[in-house]
């Protein structure tokens, strides 16, 4: 049997695993790295789990990433840009006019299966590699919660799809089919089982922020519970993250609501008390155009500043200027306008070049003056390594965050029937929104499903929220949304030719 080989190499602070065709065919055979004489050493294993993380961190060369896509797929957000081609993947998302060869949805599947692949690799090699026994344990737990976090999302967006926990010799590559939804979450909820008991309640900022800690996989599988509507089941895996008290920081995980909703958004306030796993960027990778998505920046915080935007004077804000995209609705931003949210979430700049002419912009595609304020990049956060700048903004973006979670067990004990006033529902739902200065409002699905938009607004959040509660079509009709269809993606055609893999129904198939 042939060798199957992989390539090491690394980029800024990650390790990346390769394996194409085109790189089989340019590497001199004299230094390729096999499978079979890598995976020897700690310092191996460890490479190894860096790129799994690599993957979760992934973003797409057409400068976009999960989180793009959610905001333009939704009802607060256009996709804005340059014009109406300009990122067309977020064009189509955004006026639901993709299909299985155009759109998002290839970087989402191969992001999750180039994870699942790197971690099922790691999985059935880490047990010969002599080192440390607790350490290998925790690489074992932290690679299987990130196989849980690729298939939760791939499940959610794509519902029929393979279940690969192997690794798949290439000549039974094409045969591979998929498998129902249910043993998809079976091995998700065994996956965070298996791993939770294992990783460490927390870890240290410094040197190890932005690694999976147990509060983050029972986070995530309250997440998957919820999904699958085990109210009782998720709401007891939020209860453990969210602590004892709401409001009051978590005795074990030292989880604790920011008193200030504006510091969310610091880029230098990473692995803040509110953050139960982020993903990490740098400014210090030098990422370049040649592979805009290979750079360890936040590729958010450029695609989401206004076009040639100047100050005029000292007042106005030292916005980077971008690309304009993600710019907000006039319909959300009139419903948060009079919120405690409203200027950390939306930079109105027709209101400062217009009204307080401190700044000018260039509008552009989609513009409605109402842009991501939560994302947009500063002057004061530019580089100073290299010369692309655009690129490598150091923001991390919150995967999961305690408000999140708060309202996502307050979610689930109402629906289990648990929401009266002075439940602990009510106070979970009730401590988001007093750290805004809001006073108490019974909590009810309508005031519940509010407060999600405004307190995760532009979070890629709303998107899977909509979908979740069974009301996307009647909330995107207008967007071109088909209920029946839309709650799922296409499965690329890529990935249907000469395979044994079948499209779902939903999009002409037979699955």
């Amino acid at each position: 049997m042939k060798k199957k080989i992989a390539y090491v190499a690394a980029l800024a602070l990650t390790v990346q695993l390769l394996g194409s065709c085109k790189n089989e065919l340019d590497v001199n055979p004299q230094e390729r790295v096999t499978l079979d004489n890598y995976y020897k050493t700690q310092a191996d294993a460890f490479a190894a789990l860096v790129s799994v993380y690599d993957r979760f961190g992934f973003q797409a060369g057409g400068l976009y990433d999960k989180i793009a896509i959610m905001d333009a797929a939704c009802d607060d957000h256009l996709a804005g840009g340059g014009g109406p081609s300009d990122i067309n993947d977020l064009q189509v998302m955004s006026t639901y006019t993709l299909n299985s060869n155009v759109g998002p949805e290839s970087y989402l599947w191969s992001k999750g299966y180039s994870g699942i692949y790197r971690a099922n690799v790691l999985l059935s090699k880490i047990d010969a590699i002599p080192m440390d026994a607790a350490i290998k344990s925790r690489y074992i737990a932290e690679t299987k919660t990130l196989r849980a976090i690729f298939y939760f999302d791939l499940v959610r967006f794509f519902k029929n799809i393979p279940l690969i926990t192997g690794t798949i010799d290439p000549s039974q590559m094409f045969d591979v089919v998929q498998a129902p939804p249910a043993d998809v979450y079976t091995l998700i909820i065994k996956d965070l089982t298996d791993a939770i008991p294992v990783l460490p309640a927390t870890v240290p900022a410094a040197t190890e922020g932005g690694r999976i800690t147990k509060g983050a996989a029972q986070a995530l599988l309250g997440k998957v519970y919820l999904q699958q509507q085990k109210w009782p089941e998720a709401a007891a895996q939020f209860a453990i993250v969210n602590g004892t008290t709401p409001g009051q920081a978590n005795s074990t995980y030292g989880y604790k609501l920011l008193p200030k909703y504006a510091d969310l958004w610091n880029p230098l306030n990473k692995f803040n008390s509110e953050s139960i796993l982020e993903i990490v960027h740098s400014a210090n990778s030098q990422g370049g155009w040649g592979d805009a998505g290979a750079s360890e920046g936040n590729l958010l915080d450029i695609i989401t500043g206004p076009r040639g935007y100047s100050q005029l004077n000292s007042t106005a804000p030292d916005y980077y200027s971008g690309y304009s995209f993600l710019v907000f609705t006039p319909e959300f931003a009139s419903f948060i306008h009079n919120d405690p949210r409203n200027f950390p979430t939306v930079a109105n700049l027709d209101s400062l070049q217009n009204i307080a002419k401190s700044a000018k912009y260039t509008p552009g595609y989609n513009n409605t003056g109402f842009f991501l304020n939560k994302f947009i990049a500063h002057v004061a956060n530019k580089t100073s390594v290299g010369t692309n700048y655009d690129l490598n903004f150091p923001q991390d973006n919150y995967e999961i965050r305690l408000a999140d979670t708060y309202l996502l067990e307050a979610e689930a004990l109402m629906k289990a029937g648990q929401s009266g006033v002075g439940s602990r529902a009510y106070q979970l739902f009730n401590a988001v929104r007093a750290r805004v200065g809001l006073n108490p409002v019974e909590l009810n699905m309508d005031n519940l499903m509010k407060e999600r938009r405004l307190e995760l607004a532009g979070e890629g959040q709303r998107w899977l929220d909509l979908v979740r509660w069974g009301i996307a079509g009647q909330v995107l009709q207008k967007r071109g949304f088909i209920t029946g269809r839309n709650e799922i993606f296409p499965i690329p055609q890529s990935e249907l030719n000469n395979t044994k893999l079948q499209q779902n129904k939903e999009w002409g198939g037979t699955l």
